[in-house]
């Protein structure tokens, strides 16, 4: 009985003792700042994007893929309880390219602790950053570096989400030889003269397990599916055939309209 009374004693002690270590350590977890990774993962439908491979559109054109672009810019993380961090306006625009996987990846550091369990972006490159001083555009905003096949300087903007790529569906291209479509969207409201806005915010949500930021720990990983099929449809199933272009016209809504809906938070890893 003396034996089992002792046992029972240490180890009441050992649960308090570890219970107190753990509301230490949750206490320290959620204060001061951490990172944020977040992955894009481009698809084409079920499949991995691959470029020169054969994918079918949804009105069954084959498609293979040569350019896959696009800007995010003015990044907001979403706590559990509904407050929200933004991004820092000039640490928040990225350029994204298919075929370099560095820029697939992208780092967010200094965010402030805490469970998130949403991501808010915008595609494409907003109003107020298209128009400021070309001092103040660098980086992946530099239209004459980084940006620059994704710049319009006839209409001073950017291109929000530029794809291109072959089908035997499309119109023969005789520059190229080949049957080409290509969409470059952009367009932010206008400059000089009044424009469409194509501008998308995207609102995401995790799936199960919030991205949890801790100081001192490795970052969460937010892994985001990009789907470019989703380009060619919903609302709107959009033809190589019939619409092979697209760039500054009234069409440009349609497909800004279709890819507004092609990521979603697939899962998030904890480290």
């Amino acid at each position: 009985m003396k034996n089992i009374f002792w046992g029972f004693i240490i180890l009441f002690g050992s649960t308090l003792f570890i219970v107190s270590c753990k509301d230490d350590k949750d206490t320290d977890d959620i204060t001061g700042f951490g990172e944020v990774e977040i992955e894009f993962d481009h698809r084409a439908g079920d499949n991995a994007l691959v470029f020169g491979s054969e994918y079918a559109n949804a009105a069954g054109e084959k498609l293979k893929f040569t350019t896959f672009n696009y800007f995010i810019s003015n990044i907001v993380l979403v706590k559990a309880d509904g407050t929200k961090y933004t991004v820092p306006q000039n640490d928040s625009y990225f350029l994204i390219q298919h075929d370099d996987p560095d820029s697939r990846e992208i780092k967010l550091t200094n965010v402030p602790a805490g469970d998130y369990t949403g991501l808010q972006f915008v595609i494409g490159v907003d109003s107020a950053k298209s128009v400021s001083p070309i001092d103040q555009r660098t980086g992946v905003l530099d239209p004459a570096g980084a940006a620059s096949g994704m710049y319009w300087s006839w209409n001073a903007g950017y291109i929000f989400v530029k794809v291109e790529g072959t089908s035997p569906s499309a119109p023969l291209d005789p520059g190229t030889g080949e049957n080409t479509f290509q969409y470059h969207t952009g367009l932010f409201g206008g400059y000089d003269s009044p424009t469409l806005n194509n501008l998308k915010t995207v609102n995401l949500t995790v799936p199960d397990e919030a991205a949890m930021v801790r100081r001192g720990e490795e970052a969460p990983h937010f892994h985001l599916f990009v789907d470019v099929l989703e380009m060619f449809t919903t609302p709107t199933n959009i033809s190589v055939a019939t619409n092979p272009t697209s760039h500054a016209g009234p069409f440009s809504k349609t497909v800004a309209d279709n890819y507004a809906d092609m990521f979603l938070i697939d899962h998030v890893h904890n480290h």
